[in-house]
């Protein structure tokens, strides 16, 4: 059990470091292909984040341990907008400035509810995670198109602002890119094996390591980006993160992860986990519109999400096994 234990702490720290390595070297590859910051800032920093999930849940389903890439996909969604987006809140408060980013929002409300009616059977079939591909297919076109489109929204000034003076050459930035995405691969091993471990050592069903320790351990490089973005006034990048991050959990990561590993799951995960990701994406709409003003997330709406957050794990620690 120490041993697991270990595989899991060194699992996370490499892999939050490998992550940012990885999203290094893919910013400095897109800025020599000529990128425009807009579409850097929605193609890598909003999906790059989310790489760790991708890999991670890719790895549980290809081993058998399709619990863990569902609940990994889904706990970071609900990690993402409860526990980041509430933390970065209380620091200061998030302003949805970018239309882009607001245009996002109904298209995440639209694939939450896809999710919630995929799983409606308790199963995630192939022909359903192929759909699923399909639609992030279609997802990425529409990102590349409003990316190239629109290159003065305020998202994409931020994106800009913050590549200035970061010159990187070549060589290293392929360097981070191919040495970054293949560290990831490896902490990602070491991840899922502790998590597989402690969850037979301790009788706990793999979705629940899952959606705790797993789903917080891949929402780090969120967590950390958010942070130093909050902090520098940065709200776009902040929702950048979270927005794009929960966009590709939903569609590639479980997509991947199907058709990799067509899953049979419990109940609890539609009534429970689908329910508090969908009521928690639904309020970050209702925030992010501002019907009665400016969309804002302010101080006491943080510290509610945080306190969501923070229920919803007392939960699932102490009514499940």
């Amino acid at each position: 059990m120490t041993l697991a234990i270990l595989s899991i702490v060194f699992g996370l720290v490499l892999l939050v470091w490998s992550a940012g390595r990885f999203i290094e070297g893919s910013v400095a590859t897109a800025r020599y292909f000529k990128m425009p910051p807009l579409l850097i800032g929605m193609v890598i920093v909003g999906f790059g984040t989310s790489v760790p999930e991708m890999i991670v849940s890719a790895l549980s389903a290809a081993q058998g341990n399709p619990g863990i890439a569902l609940g990994n996909a889904y706990g970071s969604n609900i990690t993402n907008i409860a526990l980041i987006l509430g933390l970065t809140a209380l620091i200061r408060p998030i302003a949805f400035l970018s239309n882009i980013l607001r245009n996002e929002l109904p298209i995440l409300i639209c694939v939450t509810v896809l999710a919630a009616y995929q799983l409606w059977d308790n199963s995630i079939t192939r022909p359903e995670a192929l759909a699923l591909l399909g639609i992030f297919g279609s997802l990425m076109v529409w990102t590349f198109w409003q990316g190239v489109r629109k290159r003065t929204d305020s998202f994409g000034r931020e994106i800009e602002s913050e590549l200035e003076g970061r010159a990187t050459s070549r060589g290293k930035a392929f360097f981070c890119l191919v040495g970054g995405l293949g560290l990831l691969i490896g902490s990602s091993r070491l991840l899922v094996w502790g998590a597989v471990e402690i969850a037979q050592g301790f009788g706990v069903s793999d979705l629940i390591i899952g959606l705790t320790i797993v789903a917080v351990g891949t929402s780090l490089p969120e967590l950390a980006s958010s942070i130093i973005a909050t902090r520098k006034g940065e709200h776009d990048i902040v929702l950048g993160n979270i927005l794009g991050s929960n966009l590709f959990n939903t569609l590639a990561v479980v997509g991947i992860a199907g058709v990799i590993h067509p899953m049979a799951v419990e109940p609890e995960v539609f009534s429970r986990d689908i329910m508090m990701m969908f009521a928690l994406t639904l309020s970050l709409f209702f925030i992010g519109y501002g019907f009665r003003g400016p969309g804002q997330i302010n101080r006491f709406e943080g510290g509610f999400l945080l306190a969501g957050y923070v229920g919803y794990v007392v939960f699932l620690v102490t009514h499940t096994k």
